[in-house]
């Protein structure tokens, strides 16, 4: 059963209990704007334990504050009383709450957009709030007051953007300016939840326009200090006739296609190290940038609780987005190691990004694709010639210059000087003489 006729059945359940039921938030606005919505949420004047006697399965993640999981077959469906909320002391949840009406419940929500309902039973859209209007309008505005609705939880601000980024709808006046008001409070929002929106932000479209709104209402500067400093921080022209460091990076955020959080990150972090390293002499240069912005990146995605696999390889991305210069002078072994880099698909997208978002030079870029087509997995990955083993078959001790024999033997494989293990051992005999047969000299 699709998914809409699921939800549609749990309001038809509580429709024939005698209960008021209707999509509510989210789902709404996605059927308003003629999109599928990809889960919906009900609200209905039936108390939680009203619900949980109608439906077998649910589950009760909130019902403190009205809400029941009901479960059909493999989805889920928030099921939430019409509430009114009480003051916010901890800044995220309400200290108590009133069940209600549908228009309370409607007046208590974030924005005019996800205020509002609709009555499956009867196909007509409920609005207390206007939000169709806004929709129509394509503005982003919170209900009732800004402040207050930000002051209940002050993640609403980041959540703001994303919505004007996702959609590219504008702000309302009086919400931005609350916002810009009360950036300092983004502070009070756990890292978790912040690092969550800004996946959403930069993943999602618009996501160069996400960051730029950011920036303009302050809060880019407080959850992002160091990505701030890029707007002002100049470029040398010749390299970079789009404009400055935060422009640059807004224009390759944009270039990008479907990214992946790492690879998201990584072009959002790219240059965070230019403001810190900028120095003038002959031109404006920007030494070990990338270097400094790895640990920076580092910091950052520590300080947002990225899980550890994401953040190793976004400072990888940042560590090696600059070796993208030298790929034509590079001997074979250093390319085909390039080449074989977890991270490499991401690295290369990083740099056509790059480029197009500054000189679109993409010459580098097409060697890249091209000599990676043309060497193939096997000559990239080949396979290993000698181990550890071989070499104490050989008649040397183990120790510390093990890795330094097996890395030139790996260089030769991938220069194309020797292709087999006899070819091998007598590379190793012929060019680490002495060290061998230590065992029996002791």
């Amino acid at each position: 059963m699709p998914l809409r006729l699921k939800a549609q059945e749990v309001v038809r359940r509580l429709v024939e209990a005698g209960h008021q039921a209707l999509f509510a938030g989210g789902c709404v606005r996605d059927m308003v704007r003629g999109e599928a919505p990809e889960d919906y949420d009900i609200a209905t004047d039936a108390t939680p334990e009203q619900v949980q006697a109608l439906f077998p399965r649910t589950v009760a993640v909130g019902a403190r504050f009205g809400v029941i999981i009901v479960l059909m077959d493999n989805d889920q469906f928030e099921v939430a009383t019409f509430r009114a909320d009480a003051e916010y002391s901890d800044g995220r949840h309400p200290d108590a709450v009133r069940f209600s009406d549908a228009r309370e419940d409607a007046l208590r929500r974030d924005f005019t957009i996800n205020g509002l309902f609709y009555n499956p039973m009867t196909d007509q859209v409920i609005d207390y709030v206007g939000g169709r209007q806004d929709i129509g309008a394509g503005i982003v505005r919170a209900v009732g007051d800004p402040e207050q609705r930000f002051a209940e939880d002050s993640l609403r601000m980041i959540r703001a953007v994303r919505f004007a980024a996702r959609f590219g709808y504008r702000i309302d006046e009086g919400t931005q300016a609350a916002i810009r008001a009360h950036a300092a409070d983004i502070q009070r929002v756990s890292a978790e939840r912040i690092h969550d929106e800004l996946v959403k932000i930069l993943t999602g479209p618009n996501r160069g326009e996400g960051l730029e709104l950011l920036r303009r209402t302050g809060l880019l500067a407080e959850i992002l200090p160091e990505v701030a400093a890029m707007a002002g921080c100049q470029q040398p022209s010749q390299f970079h006739p789009e404009g400055d460091v935060f422009t640059h990076t807004r224009r390759a955020l944009d270039a990008l296609e479907n990214p992946p959080v790492e690879l998201a990150f990584g072009v959002l972090l790219h240059d965070v190290g230019k403001p810190p390293t900028q120095s003038e002499s002959d031109r404006i240069r920007f030494s070990l940038h990338d270097k400094v912005g790895a640990e920076i990146g580092r910091q950052i995605c520590e300080r947002l609780r990225f899980p550890t696999l994401e953040t190793e390889a976004i400072v990888a991305l940042v560590l090696d987005h600059m070796k993208f210069i030298a790929v034509r002078e590079m001997r074979q072994s250093t390319l085909k190691r390039f080449f074989r880099a977890p991270h490499y698909p991401m690295l290369l997208e990083l740099h056509r990004v790059d480029c197009l978002a500054s000189h679109g030079d993409l010459r580098n870029y097409e060697f890249c694709k091209e000599r990676f087509a043309v060497l193939g997995q096997e000559q990239i990955h080949p396979p290993r010639l000698l181990g550890g083993d071989d070499l104490i078959d050989l008649g040397y001790a183990p120790g510390p210059i093990f890795s330094t024999i097996l890395r030139r033997v790996e260089d030769a494989q991938l220069e194309g000087e020797i292709s087999t293990r006899e070819e091998a051992a007598a590379l190793v005999r012929h060019e680490f003489p002495r060290l061998r047969d230590v065992r029996r000299e002791v």
